[in-house]
């Protein structure tokens, strides 16, 4: 079946705070804009059950505050298509094409807010267990641990605040980190406070063991090469992220990290084409830059796209 071509001011890849936002912004504008999302929106801060450092509000979940800017972008026309995979990028010429599914996009601006993925456990046996004590989302997976021994790997912000959260529902948890905490120093000290909580720094994970499901771990006390196996009912991996740039990482400049090269005006090497969010090579990641990010890229591709309109 032939595919129905869509013409559009903006193509925004990627519903995360960054994504969000420029739709925001692009729909003030009165630009006619779609946001496509192959996943859910919001992407991984959409699991985060207290942010405490986005200004305007002492605590607010991910989901609530994605859910607030989806609202304020529909509000203003922009689109949010979510979970339509895209198939096909071309981001070279003047139009650029975006192939879904059902549709192929034309638009002279495409504004990546991929976002990043997290690591996965660097074992052989994670895909046996995955999903089967394995997991990667404590706000969606954690329920299913109640009562049970869970452990949380990594040191920083993501792992430490995944840990705090994981102790409604475990009996014992361990927080397990190959080096020193990388966290924040306020959420660390809710960490040690707990006491259902055992910290083991310095330390790895080795194997997983089990039948259909993981029953053990097997670690190593980096420090005292001492190893030993602990039984556990699950392990919530926070090791880190990887951007997400397989759909077009042969079609813009990449930096040693994988992130897209483009600076504080967000434009990449390819005109018409700017990155927005974790996806952009800087220093810092946070939730407020991605909205920066956001704002930025939208404001500089509508000067854009006027100046190819003549305006």
């Amino acid at each position: 079946m032939e595919k129905t071509s869509v013409k559009k001011d903006i193509v925004i890849i990627g519903a995360g705070m960054a994504g969000l936002t420029a739709a925001l912004y692009a729909g003030r504008m009165n630009l006619d804009t779609i946001v496509l999302e192959n996943a859910i929106v919001g992407g991984q801060i959409a699991n985060a059950t207290g942010i405490e450092n986005y200004p305007g509000f002492m605590k607010v979940s991910g989901h609530e505050l994605i859910d607030t800017v989806q609202k304020q972008a529909e509000n203003v026309g922009a689109v949010i298509d979510e979970f339509d995979v895209i198939e096909r990028l071309e981001l070279q010429n003047k139009v650029k094409l975006v192939e879904t599914a059902n549709y192929i996009y034309e638009t002279p601006v495409i504004i990546l807010a991929t976002g990043m993925n997290r690591r996965k456990l660097p074992l052989a046996e994670e895909p046996k267990y995955a999903n089967r004590g394995v997991h990667y989302c404590e706000l969606c997976d954690g329920h299913m641990y109640q009562d049970k021994v869970i452990v949380v790997m990594g040191g920083g912000n993501a792992a430490v605040d995944a840990a705090n959260f994981l102790t409604k529902y475990a009996t014992k948890l361990y927080l397990i980190h190959r080096s020193q905490f990388r966290a924040d120093e306020i959420s660390q000290e809710k960490l040690r406070k707990n006491p259902k909580v055992d910290i083991m720094l310095d330390t790895e994970i080795t194997k997983l063991f089990g039948d259909t499901r993981l029953r053990q771990i097997e670690i190593l006390d980096k420090k005292n090469e001492i190893t030993k196996r602990l039984d556990v009912d699950a392990i919530f991996v926070n090791i880190g992220v990887e951007p997400n740039v397989s759909l077009f990482k042969d079609q813009v400049k990449l930096s040693e990290r994988g992130h897209v090269i483009a600076g504080e005006d967000c434009r990449t090497n390819v005109e018409g084409v700017f990155a927005a969010g974790d996806i952009r090579e800087k220093e810092i990641h946070q939730l407020t830059t991605a909205a920066s990010d956001g704002t930025t890229a939208a404001l500089l591709a509508e000067k854009y796209i006027s100046k190819l309109r003549g305006v």
